[in-house]
């Protein structure tokens, strides 16, 4: 098996409910290492600086672009979000899978830099379900909800360039299901050409 860990984009319309299938794994598995995004957008309450987000002001954070410590960034509904790079290269060289939680845009530059990334989209089972959560969070109003609703039309275009569409409909069976697709992944063809080489080398004593 590969020692080194992967790299994981969890992304999804909002309200899919991407973030309590990050929690369910971070809380269940223990190989599991979260990238903290950095964001302009101002704490929800509950959220706590450098556990849910790394809270910054736009000139701070067109700075931390302008010094490169970002593996990518983009804006969504108004406000930027970016993926502080230094913790994440150091959690894949200590063998932890690394998820990132960031929307489409962020997703697809993150597999420009890193092709072996794996891209998972996350969706309700139906699309009056998303709606349905969005309502019942309680912490937008109806102009963000219908923002968020026409950004997912843009979204789904973009699913088919993902490698696993993740269907969260009975919570629990989701987190398990994401947690065996990460894991098979770790036996690609693909991530342990080092595994094969030794195997030839070994057989070549026969």
């Amino acid at each position: 098996m590969n020692k080194k860990g992967i790299l994981i984009v969890i992304s999804g319309f909002s309200g899919a409910g991407k973030g309590t299938i990050v929690k369910g794994l971070m809380s269940r598995y223990s190989n599991y290492a979260l990238s903290i995004s950095a964001t302009t957008r101002n704490p929800r309450e509950g959220e706590r600086e450098g556990m849910e987000y790394f809270f910054r002001s736009r000139e701070e954070f067109l700075k931390m672009i302008e010094e490169n410590q970002l593996i990518e960034y983009a804006e969504y509904v108004g406000n930027f979000y970016g993926t502080p790079k230094e913790y994440v290269d150091s959690q894949l060289e200590q063998g932890k899978d690394v998820i990132l939680e960031i929307e489409i845009q962020g997703a697809l530059k993150v597999r420009e830099k890193f092709p072996d990334t794996l891209l998972l989209f996350v969706t309700p089972p139906g699309m009056d379900e998303l709606k349905a959560r969005l309502e019942g969070r309680g912490t937008e109003d109806c102009k963000t909800i219908e923002c968020r609703l026409k950004r997912a039309i843009l979204e789904a275009e973009g699913i088919e360039q993902y490698d696993y569409l993740v269907i969260n409909d009975v919570l629990d069976e989701c987190i398990a299901r994401t947690h065996h697709i990460i894991q098979g992944e770790h036996c690609r063809v693909s991530r342990n050409i080092s595994n094969i080489e030794k195997i030839r080398e070994e057989l070549k004593r026969f």
